[in-house]
């Protein structure tokens, strides 16, 4: 019997989000398994919004379905999954109902299609909508506190495309040629969906892709005029590159060989120079110490929901304690590589206290560390430093212009012997 058309995509979205509901991997982690067998561009993008539209409303999606059902279906049973996916394509990506049926009940081969049908088609018959904005999960608002509500405004959509420009002064140039906007000096965001590698200058290497919030922690380290920096965690690149960019001799350090050859392909495409090392930074011992030290630590990434929306549902209490853990211990060999009076910028793109605001908080207690405040007029227009000198962003923040990630960014300073 022959399978309808785009079966094999939602195919592919129901593999993805039981990876990431079942086994706790991110969405990027299991889509190349997942679309194996869609060979189709289209199909892998329908694929892929499918399972981040459906994680993205999971809350709002369950509640329902539950609506709609004499007895609530188990968290993990098949039909509840497929629902969720059949309501995330009517509401959200504008499937005709007759298409998402078609397309969704197969999924069941051997199961309840009738449930699935029956709940579809009531819902559908009520004429139900989404909220203005996500519903975030108990667990979530319970760790965002007042925040939360802020935050989930901002995940309404996927975020559009930012870029960082090699020559920041380049920055109105490249504006125009790109039909872009600019929230900051060297940034370009231009509309979600655009094929990064089409674009003027992609090839001459005069820019490369780094959401708003990313950029910032690099700018804080002003211009290198020769002197020498270590990016810490670095791969694929993007802040050695502005490190590069800005005249400084970089380091640029990470464990993984997979991601240090991206940055390299980076660096080749960008012609910036920076030495990558291959090489754990909890054993590593460098051979003399920096100037400055940009620590972007590894952490839970719960400041990326907009475009990972996987990390509502994956992200807990034991994940944000394994990265704390590994965050102090990097925070401390950080330290011992500075010169005196070198500088320290820590960042995470995390929304969680214990990674932002609780490391900071300790950092500069137990390491003997100086506060360097950061000032507004080092920050994109509309962003504004805490009241101790230090960054906290979120997605909810300039909404207007597109929102931005997730992060938390301090400075720090080493006595001078």
């Amino acid at each position: 019997m022959a399978q309808p058309p785009g079966i094999y995509a939602r195919r592919a979205a129901l593999k993805m989000l039981d990876a990431v509901l079942r086994r706790g991997e991110t969405l990027e982690q299991a889509a190349p398994g997942a679309l194996r067998d869609v060979r189709a561009p289209a199909d892998q993008a329908l694929a892929r919004a499918i399972a981040g539209e459906t994680l993205r409303w999971f809350t709002d999606l369950d509640a329902m379905i539950d609506s709609a059902t004499k007895k609530p279906l188990p968290d993990d049973a098949k039909p509840r999954a497929v629902l969720r996916m059949m309501l995330a394509q009517a509401l959200r990506l504008d499937t005709p109902a007759h298409a998402v049926i078609a397309t969704g009940l197969p999924l069941l081969a051997g199961g309840p299609r009738r449930l699935a049908h029956g709940v579809f088609s009531t819902l559908m018959k009520r004429e139900v909508a989404l909220p203005e904005c996500p519903t975030l999960p108990d667990a979530v608002m319970e760790r965002w506190g007042d925040q939360g509500e802020a935050i989930a405004r901002g995940l309404i959509l996927p975020p559009e495309v930012d870029l960082a420009i090699k020559d920041p002064a380049d920055t109105d140039q490249w504006q125009a040629k790109l039909g872009g906007t600019s929230l900051a000096t060297g940034h370009v965001r231009v509309p979600r969906g655009s094929p990064v590698e089409k674009l003027e200058g992609y090839e001459e290497g005069e820019w490369w892709v780094q959401d708003l919030a990313a950029q910032i922690p690099t700018t804080l380290l002003g211009a290198g005029e020769g002197r020498h920096a270590l990016d810490l965690c670095a791969a694929p690149g993007g802040k050695t590159m502005a490190l590069a960019a800005a005249g400084w001799k970089v380091t640029a350090l990470d464990m993984s060989k997979r991601r240090l050859e991206v940055l390299k392909d980076n660096l080749k495409r960008t012609q910036l120079k920076a030495s990558p090392v291959r090489a754990d930074a909890l054993k590593w011992e460098p051979k003399h110490h920096f100037d400055a030290i940009l620590l972007d630590a590894p952490c839970t990434a719960t400041g990326t929901c907009r475009r990972h929306p996987d990390v509502l549902q994956r992200i807990g209490e034991r994940q944000i304690a394994e990265m704390v853990e590994i965050q102090r211990a990097l925070i401390e060999r950080a330290t011992g590589w500075l010169k005196p009076g070198g500088v320290l910028v820590y960042a995470v793109c995390s929304l969680e206290r214990e990674e932002g605001e609780e490391q900071a908080q300790w950092a500069g207690g137990a390491l003997g560390l100086s506060g360097s405040p950061i000032t507004a007029e080092e920050l994109p227009a509309g962003l504004i430093p805490t009241a101790n000198g230090h960054v906290r962003t979120h997605p909810g923040m300039l909404a207007e212009a597109g929102g931005l990630d997730g992060f938390y960014i301090a400075r720090w300073q080493k006595p001078s012997d």
